[in-house]
């Protein structure tokens, strides 16, 4: 089945910088489009950023265009999304998802 586990959530401070991993499994991760959502409390999930199958083509929210980016590194079978300049707002749980699949989250909590 397919499994996506997210890592690299925790505490950091206004303006610092965090980077986020998916290891995905029972996908091949070359074959499937890849995105990253976030959650904050009381607040609908939002789409911030993708990367298309074969990772040719990716695009952020306009929330953090020029912030994040988004990677990959195909013999590990992992997505990325590497977060600069973090705002207190961005505090959220992060999600991975390869549609119809989701993992469950990883934490951030921006904070002084």
């Amino acid at each position: 089945q397919v499994q996506l586990v997210e890592s690299g959530g925790g505490l950091v401070q206004p303006g610092g910088s965090l980077r986020l991993s998916c290891a995905a499994s029972g996908i091949i991760f070359r074959s499937s489009g890849m995105g990253w959502y976030r959650q904050a409390p009381g607040k609908e999930r939002e789409w911030v950023a993708t990367l298309s199958t074969g990772g040719n083509l990716f695009y952020t929210a306009a929330s953090v265009k020029g912030r994040f980016t988004i990677s990959s590194d195909n013999a590990k079978n992992t997505v990325y999304l590497q977060m600069n300049s973090l705002k207190v707002e961005e505090t959220a749980v992060y999600y991975c998802n390869t549609h119809p699949k989701w993992g469950k989250g990883t934490l951030i909590t921006v904070s002084s």
